[in-house]
């Protein structure tokens, strides 16, 4: 194998890995959390979301994210889903996470399984419960 080949193979490789990324991610359902920077400009960040006993659910890895943290600051949330745009509140629900977990991989697949490898896993992650604002 000469340098160029070698060379070739390991560009391509990041490549591919962001391109499955890219497809495990958005082959399935996406909701946009609409969240609130410092300066209150809105942030659109898509999401994953499973639905359990009338509740809707999203997922934060044990570790945070930039999108948690800004939603942290507020006792509600914007979310569309369906290019409908609702307002929840939102509770931490950490005793349902095998079950959410559970539901997620069974609606998202394989891409559930590849992101967590690349993510580090979802063992720890922390189910966020949304209800509809009155």
């Amino acid at each position: 194998m000469s340098k160029g080949q070698f060379a070739a193979i390991l560009v391509s490789i990041p490549i591919l890995i962001f391109c499955l990324q890219l497809i495990a991610s958005e082959r399935v359902e996406v909701v946009f959390l609409h969240t609130l920077d410092e300066a209150t400009k809105e942030i659109s960040t898509r999401l994953w979301v499973a639905d359990d006993d009338g509740y809707q659910y999203l997922r934060v890895g044990a570790d945070g994210s930039e999108w948690f943290t800004r939603l942290t600051a507020r006792e509600t949330l914007d979310l569309t889903r369906n290019n409908r745009r609702y307002t929840y509140t939102w509770a931490l629900r950490e005793n349902k996470s095998d079950k959410i977990n559970d539901l997620m991989r069974e609606k998202y697949g394989w891409g559930d399984s590849f992101i967590g490898m690349i993510t580090g896993g979802r063992q720890n992650s922390i189910p966020i419960e949304l209800r509809l604002a009155n």
